[in-house]
Parts: structure tokens; sequence; C-alpha cells
């Protein structure tokens, strides 16, 4: 029997079964039909944000930012990156907490930019401040070796 996992689609959310073989083969939403990887950080609300951490069987990497703050600018780009160079094996989204604030509160969010990786629905761990890609693939994989 083939291994498989949950995916939410980044751009339905609706929720594909996809076997781990085809994680790398371009998959698509059975629902939307757009691509189910697209390298690209996926921007979370609340009302999809449960789909994407809880029902989805992928570790998904967190970021809690706001349009204002300074260093969550500087973050952009490196997270643009980790999204090409963790998936499809890890997925990276954002919360914007100017616009999600009970999902800021919710996590107890005190300062810009969070970090925060989540696996099952669980939190794995988090760390706060801007960072450089090689201190941010380094963070995520010392925890993703944890799971």
């Amino acid at each position: 029997m083939t291994h498989s996992v949950i995916v939410a689609c980044p751009h339905c959310n609706k929720l594909n079964r996809l076997p781990v073989s085809k994680l790398t083969d371009n998959g698509k939403c059975g629902s939307c039909k757009d691509l189910l990887f697209d390298g690209k950080p996926i921007n979370l609300t609340q009302p999809s944000f449960n789909t994407h951490i809880s029902k989805g069987e992928l570790p998904i990497l967190v970021d809690f930012w706001a349009p204002w703050c300074g260093p969550c600018k500087m973050m952009a780009p490196v997270l643009e990156e980790a999204a090409k160079t963790l998936s499809p094996g890890i997925r990276v989204a954002k919360v914007n907490t100017e616009v999600e604030q009970a999902l800021g509160a919710q996590f107890n969010i005190r300062s810009i930019p969070t970090i925060v990786l989540f696996h099952h629905g669980k939190e794995i761990d988090r760390i706060a401040g801007a960072m450089q890609l090689p201190q941010l693939l380094q963070w995520t994989n010392q925890n993703i070796n944890k799971l």
C-alpha cells in the first residue's frame, strides 16, 4: 500500500490525498485544478488557518507579520526563498497580524516577525526576529529532526 498525506490546496483550501511518492510531481488540486505546490508562501486567514495547520499533514512554517514592520519586510524575500527550498516537504505560510488579530492573540504573538513551526496541529517551536535564509533553514531543520 502506498503511503499518502493530506495536503490542503493553497488556492481553494480543499483537502487532497496525495501519495508521498508524488509530492514532487506537480500535483494539482482535485477541486480547483491549481498546483498544490508552487514554491510560494501561502497567505493564511482565520478561515483557512485550521485547514492547513490541523488537517494538512505536512509540517508548516508560519510567519506572523505586519505590513508596517521593518524586520517583517526584510523577512519577506527570505520566506520566498524558504518556500522554494523547503517545498514540497514543508509548507511556508504567512499570517498578517494586522488583519488576523484573533490568530495573533490565539498564539500569543508578542513580537513580529515570529516564526512558528506546526505539525499535525501542534506547535513544535517558535523563534522571534528577522533572520537570514541559512539561519531560518538551520532552525527549521533542527526542529523537523525532532518530529
